[in-house]
């Protein structure tokens, strides 16, 4: 049987890649009930590259 892709919105990522930031669990206690630690850094950087667009306007 085929696996299916997990599909993880906005407001699963966000919060994750928060605490990732923050630096208060490692890598894989995050990754563990949410994702991969590769994922998890991708949404990190997505986060840090993307955080100045929320006070433009």
């Amino acid at each position: 049987m085929k696996q299916r892709r997990r599909n993880h919105g906005a407001s699963c990522k966000a919060p994750v890649a928060l605490a990732a930031v923050k630096g208060d669990k490692t890598r894989a206690e995050l990754a563990d009930p949410f994702s991969t630690p590769t994922q998890i850094t991708k949404w990190k950087h997505q986060l840090l590259a993307r955080a100045a667009a929320c006070f433009v306007g």
